[in-house]
């Protein structure tokens, strides 16, 4: 097969068709001059929210899923089950149950102790079997 060069206006030389292959599939940009401006100016800035502080307050933006729904409004607190209000407390971890007598832990407890101990069984057996 008979090699033959191709000169390109860039001033690269391409000896092989793998180089063509290779310079097809760059893509370069002019060197052209600056980036034009608009009058209108949009921008891709965010916006300054023009919902009042009333609004703000008593409506949960982002939140309806529906495509003809509405915003849910805020209930006051009384309004939510209890168990909303302790989602985000802190549950002991494994070591702090461990210390723990299991015989006066509550069932709460005595049940996460139970998932974390399982838990952590399942990842050493894993590992001592990935290391034979």
């Amino acid at each position: 097969m008979a090699t033959s060069r191709i000169s390109l206006l860039s001033g690269s030389i391409i000896t092989s068709t793998k180089e063509a292959t290779i310079m097809v599939a760059l893509r370069t940009f002019s060197a052209g001059g600056k980036a034009k401006k608009g009058k209108g100016g949009s921008s891709d800035a965010p916006k300054a929210s023009i919902l009042t502080k009333e609004v703000k307050s008593t409506t949960v933006f982002g939140a309806n899923i529906l495509k003809d729904g509405v915003d849910p409004k805020v209930m006051p607190d009384s309004e939510y089950p209890d168990w909303l209000w302790h989602l985000l407390d802190k549950r002991p971890a494994l070591s702090e149950l461990k210390r723990k007598n299991t015989e006066t832990l509550s069932y709460e407890d005595l049940k996460r102790f139970v998932k974390l101990d399982n838990r952590a069984r399942i990842k050493e057996n894993n590992s001592l079997k990935a290391k034979k």
